[in-house]
């Protein structure tokens, strides 16, 4: 198969997926709303019964939100980015990003800590941007449960820059560590696994790299290097291989 044709086959592949995560999404929203009634009429339960219908009924509606929460970030990940770049700063981003994260670091016990080195500007869509970075910080948080301390370090390498988040947490053993960029892969019992992937894909959109350095008990760093010269291409992101 010639590379148009396969591509033109992913890219049909990848809209059937997203239109069938549409359709699934009317029912779920039904679902969810008459579970919520429900939850209402039980909601102060009179016998054992009806204590066991309304932990049934909590649990339903926490598995149907699990259930919208992947639906959200297939139809995130599987969307097209036409990518809005402008020259942006890195540091400001990352400042953006920290005083959003930072109240609920700081009731999990996560100290976050900043090493911002003079950084030219970047060429980024900055809202896109932003949220692979989040997908990057709130990783770290949730990889430490029992607090510590998060990083975000940039600097210059070579003719790129470079944004280090590192954590402090459980990290990871080196087969999770080359696993943990697949599509729903994820250790996490709560985790839909496209966090990260989005994260890279997001960043790759922009011609840079993330990688990952990791050790079981010590923590993982997280890097990614962006050109600085230059500008990256707009494009239209197409269908992911399904």
């Amino acid at each position: 198969m010639s590379p148009n044709k396969e591509s033109d086959r992913l890219a049909f592949l990848g809209q059937l997926a997203a239109g069938l995560a549409h359709e699934i999404r009317t029912p779920l929203s039904t679902l969810q709303a008459n579970l919520q009634l429900l939850q209402e009429d039980f909601d102060e339960p009179r016998d054992e019964r009806e204590r066991r219908a309304l932990q049934r009924l909590t649990l339903l509606l926490k598995e149907t939100a699990r259930l919208e929460e992947i639906l959200n970030d297939f139809l995130r990940f599987a969307a097209g980015h036409k990518l809005d770049l402008r020259p942006t700063d890195l540091n400001r981003v990352i400042g953006e990003v920290l005083e959003f994260v930072t109240p609920e670091a700081t009731q999990k016990k996560v100290r976050v800590l900043k090493s911002l080195g003079e950084m030219p500007k970047v060429s980024v869509d900055g809202n896109l941007f932003k949220q692979a970075l989040l997908n990057l910080v709130m990783n770290a948080i949730q990889a430490m449960p029992n607090g510590g301390e998060l990083i975000l370090k940039t600097s210059r390498w070579r003719d790129f820059a470079q944004l280090d988040v590192i954590d402090t947490g459980t990290g990871m053993s080196a087969e999770t560590a080359s696993k943990c960029f697949d599509v729903y892969y994820s250790t996490k019992k709560t985790g839909t696994g496209l966090g990260l992937p989005m994260a890279r894909r997001i960043v790759h959109e922009h011609d840079g790299t993330l990688t990952v350095t990791s050790e079981e008990g010590k923590g993982s760093c997280f890097t990614i290097r962006l050109p600085v010269e230059g500008e990256v291409q707009a494009k239209a992101g197409g269908a992911i291989p399904l």
